[in-house]
């Protein structure tokens, strides 16, 4: 049944399913099978690229009328589902050593404090453990997260006075002819 669709059709159908996300998306690709595939998973992953375990779950929660949740994210929990209170008390601490760009160009908070400083800070001050903080490259990038900058703040140097140019004085030396210099031959031997 899905020979009958052109390609122009089957473009379309593939680029609407990619805007879509979750149960929308596994809605709108049973849907399309029930339609243009004869319910079947396999010919619609033919047709149209889908996941025929997408679609097969898609066709269940129609059937059900159930949503199915989703698998939850694996891996390791981030700094701030381990340790809630991490960005309050990194706050804390550098909020006192920063300062804001000199000529204000910029939302970028400076601060002298690197990020191995904040880690020994959080150990000593807030009590810490040292293994259960980040290393030093997570510290640095969440601190960039933050909007702490961590670099030397260049204060702003006032311009220098300069001599008002009066005919009197030279503001330079005169040229030197190029024609009436002499030069000596290099000896290539």
């Amino acid at each position: 049944m899905c020979s009958r669709l052109d390609s122009k059709v089957v473009q379309t159908l593939r680029c609407a399913s990619q805007k879509l996300t979750g149960v929308a998306r596994r809605a709108f690709q049973a849907a399309v099978t029930r339609d243009y595939c004869n319910g079947s998973p396999r010919i619609a992953e033919r047709t149209f690229g889908w996941s025929r375990i997408a679609v097969q779950k898609g066709l269940t929660e129609q059937e059900t009328g159930d949503i199915i949740a989703d698998q939850e994210r694996s891996g390791r929990p981030s700094y701030s589902q381990r340790l809630p209170n991490l960005q309050d008390d990194i706050r804390s601490l550098v909020d006192p050593n920063s300062q804001t760009h000199p000529t204000f160009e910029t939302t970028f908070r400076y601060t002298r404090m690197t990020a191995i400083a904040v880690i020994e800070t959080l150990v000593q001050v807030k009590g810490y453990v040292q293994d259960n903080l980040p290393a030093e490259s997570t510290m640095r990038a969440l601190l960039n997260k933050m909007n702490y900058r961590l670099r030397r703040v260049q204060k702003t140097k006032p311009q220098k006075r300069f001599l008002k140019q009066m005919r009197s004085l030279p503001t330079s030396t005169p040229p030197t002819n190029v024609a009436t210099t002499t030069r000596k031959p290099l000896d290539c031997r």
